[in-house]
């Protein structure tokens, strides 16, 4: 049997016993017969595996979200059974931090993202249910730390819907109300749950865009569709700006801002989404992350796939007329950033893009994006 004959999610079988066999080992990937993208996954496989601590974690001097983004990443990439050692023991250290009576990682600095990330990862594993309660707690969990009235913000006020990083970190922002939404909507909530016609309100809030759905005072001022970081506080977006002169856009926010808007139920012709995929037609991009540079790339990298596949688009036009394979041009670019070790970092390192664990499991989270939608 070939390689080409093999799908990705064939790639192991759990034998009776509960042992894995891998079917086609990586001397295997790494030869002629294997497509650019199984040789990238491979690799970074290998290293993310060849990096796990005697705890089980990745970067566990940061805190447990980057070892739950790892494992998700891992199993997304096909490559890695739940059952499989590194797996099993990197759960089990996320379990350390887990409150399995009411739901969640209080304790965890970032205790919003910590679960927003680890519920993917849970999600991914759960074949066998073992992680049913779990999932389900952690929603209620998060939806607790959602701003709204219950904080007394009413729908008035900019925080109204938005999710932070938790803790002291808690003033919401669009990267993690991404999360906070697709990981309720991947783990079962459907569109219309409350949390999400909420959350769904702070989204649009974030941009570019004067609307019904957006009554900031800075939206009309840049006008471009994209999307900016948060809008409490008055707004800020990375890429600069102020109230005054307007916002930047950026395409790290823009793609979470858009995947978030169809997480939540909106379709192809809302106009919030029109005018996201305008901002995205003129600002195309594998080779930066468009009003950041090479800031947050591979953040980028693994929002541009997710929303993309989450639309089912296979093509993009760009504003000078030419059609691009969004798939195809973004294993291109992550293939000949990949470092010979299997890994990938940023050397403009914002954003703990200088972290070889979290960048590589961006870098594998966009591949299993890029795969085709069946």
């Amino acid at each position: 049997m070939t390689i080409s004959s093999l799908s990705r999610r064939s790639w192991f079988k759990t034998t009776a016993a509960g042992s894995v066999l891998i079917i086609a080992p990586a001397e295997l990937l790494l030869g002629q017969s294997a497509s650019a993208s199984d040789v990238v996954v491979a690799k970074a496989v290998d290293f993310l595996k060849s990096r796990q601590t005697s705890e089980g974690g990745w970067s566990t001097e940061r805190e447990p979200g980057i070892t739950a983004l790892v494992v998700a990443s891992m199993l997304r990439s096909g490559r890695v059974s739940p059952n499989e050692p590194t797996v099993r023991k990197a759960l089990a250290y996320l379990e350390k931090f887990l409150d399995r009576e009411n739901g969640g990682f209080p304790s965890a600095a970032h205790a919003n993202y910590t679960t927003c990330i680890s519920l993917l990862a849970f999600k991914e594993a759960n074949a066998d249910g073992r992680y049913t309660d779990a999932i389900t707690k952690a929603q209620s969990f998060l939806k607790k730390m959602q701003w709204d009235e219950t904080e007394n913000r009413p729908r008035t006020d900019a925080y109204f819907g938005g999710a932070g990083y938790g803790g002291s970190n808690s003033r919401p922002d669009l990267s993690n109300t991404s999360y906070f939404i697709e990981a309720l909507r991947d783990t079962g909530l459907p569109a219309d749950d409350p949390a999400l016609k909420k959350a769904l309100i702070f989204v649009s809030r974030c941009q570019n865009s004067k609307s019904e759905f957006n009554d900031q005072p800075w939206a009309d001022k840049v006008n471009d569709g994209g999307f900016i970081y948060t809008a409490a506080n008055g707004g800020q977006s990375m890429a600069g700006g102020d109230a005054e002169k307007g916002f930047r856009s950026y395409a790290g926010m823009t793609y979470a801002g858009l995947k978030s808007m169809i997480y939540a139920g909106l379709s192809k012709d809302d106009p919030r989404v029109e005018s996201a995929l305008g901002f995205i037609r003129k600002n195309y991009s594998v080779d930066e992350n468009p009003g950041m540079g090479q800031q947050g790339l591979y953040y980028y990298y693994h929002t541009f796939a997710k929303a993309l596949n989450l639309l089912k688009v296979e093509t993009i036009t760009d504003s000078a007329g030419k059609s691009h394979d969004w798939r195809a041009e973004l294993v291109t670019a992550l293939s000949k950033r990949q470092k010979a070790d299997g890994s990938w970092t940023n050397p403009a390192d914002r954003f703990l893009e200088g972290d070889a664990n979290l960048v590589t499991a961006y870098g594998l989270l966009a591949l299993s994006h890029a795969r085709k939608v069946k």
